[in-house]
């Protein structure tokens, strides 16, 4: 994703009500796969801590029009493979709404306390916890080969 993208990845991110703080950090890794016209069909990606240990994986979003197709599946893998290659060992996620998906990829829920710690440096745990909005939030974990 180029500095070009991010302007198109926020507006995305909002229609699919997703966390949009933090995109243009360079410790932000993200992708966007863009149809024929240009729009935006997908998005994915992570932001490691500050260790590398850890990486918080962020943005894996599928328009309502590619959905059901294996799609999000991908993308997901994508952003841990990914995250994987570049030495995390844990990867972590905050979802309300979409635990039987991240289940399906090997998550479990987590405690969001132990992993606002290992990711406090993240643009979006910080946000959480300075907004109080890391109490109503649900955490998901699994490890990374």
């Amino acid at each position: 994703m180029g500095p070009d993208d991010v302007t198109d990845l926020v507006g995305f991110l909002r229609s699919v009500d997703l966390t949009t703080a933090g995109l243009d950090a360079p410790t932000v890794r993200l992708w966007v796969d863009r149809d024929a016209r240009g729009r935006i069909t997908g998005s994915t990606g992570y932001e490691l801590s500050p260790d590398g240990a850890h990486a918080l994986v962020r943005s894996v979003a599928v328009a309502p029009s590619a959905r059901r197709a294996g799609y999000g599946t991908a993308l997901a893998r994508h952003a841990l493979a990914a995250a994987a290659a570049e030495g995390a060992r844990r990867a972590w996620l905050f979802s309300r709404r979409s635990g039987g998906f991240w289940r399906t990829l090997g998550f479990v829920p987590a405690d969001r306390d132990a992993m606002a710690a290992a990711l406090d440096a993240t643009h979006q745990v910080r946000l959480f916890t300075a907004t109080g909005q890391l109490a109503h939030e649900v955490a998901w974990s699994r490890p990374l080969p």
